[in-house]
């Protein structure tokens, strides 16, 4: 009989009872997950050039409470202006769920309103803290498309386009607005009946 050997009085891992090393292989859930930290590792360091290589040329970023964003160029414009209105923007990832296409991330953004103006609102000077998430759908090692959700109020509050929460003056601007609304249904009725 003869015998095997896998080096000098050496056993193979079958021999000794024990199951063969396993390989490593990325798999897809496991590629798209490092794609999606890469992409968040790129806006982290505020590098809209690094960013939009993540992306497909044609990528569509839906920023749902702003903007849906069309290619790369729109995509590294809007950056280049958030980056730019907020200079000291801080972002981390505090999860990340992927599957075989897609990455659901959800991020906290902080910062202050200090530089330039941010879709023509002009700086504030206020602290920003956001969260929110991001849905990535990825294709062959880049972005398609992307739907971003965060609380719009909570950003117009915080940069002072809208008065803080339960303020006399957000009740006051509540109240002038159900005034307005009552007023236009008046009208909208007078209007039917005449």
């Amino acid at each position: 009989m003869a015998e095997t050997s896998t080096g000098a009085g050496a056993e193979s891992p079958e021999t000794a009872g024990q199951a063969p090393p396993k390989r490593r292989r990325i798999t897809r859930r496991k590629a798209v997950e490092e794609h999606a930290r890469s992409y968040f590792d790129a806006l982290a360091r505020r590098d809209p050039n690094a960013m939009v290589g993540h992306w497909r040329e044609e990528g569509v970023d839906d920023i749902v409470p702003l903007d849906v964003l069309r290619g790369r160029d729109e995509i590294a414009a809007f950056f280049r202006e958030l980056f730019a209105a907020l200079p000291d923007l801080e972002m981390s990832v505090t999860r990340v769920v992927a599957g075989e296409r897609e990455a659901a991330v959800e991020w906290r953004m902080t910062g202050h309103f200090t530089g330039q103006p941010f879709r023509g609102i002009e700086a504030t000077g206020r602290a920003l803290a956001l969260r929110g998430i991001d849905l990535l759908e990825i294709e062959d090692g880049k972005i398609v498309s992307n739907t971003a959700h965060y609380d719009g109020m909570a950003f117009a509050r915080q940069v002072g386009l809208l008065p803080p929460q339960d303020s006399p003056a957000e009740r006051a601007l509540r109240g002038a607005f159900n005034a307005t609304t009552r007023m236009r249904r008046v009208v909208a009725d007078w209007r039917g009946n005449g």
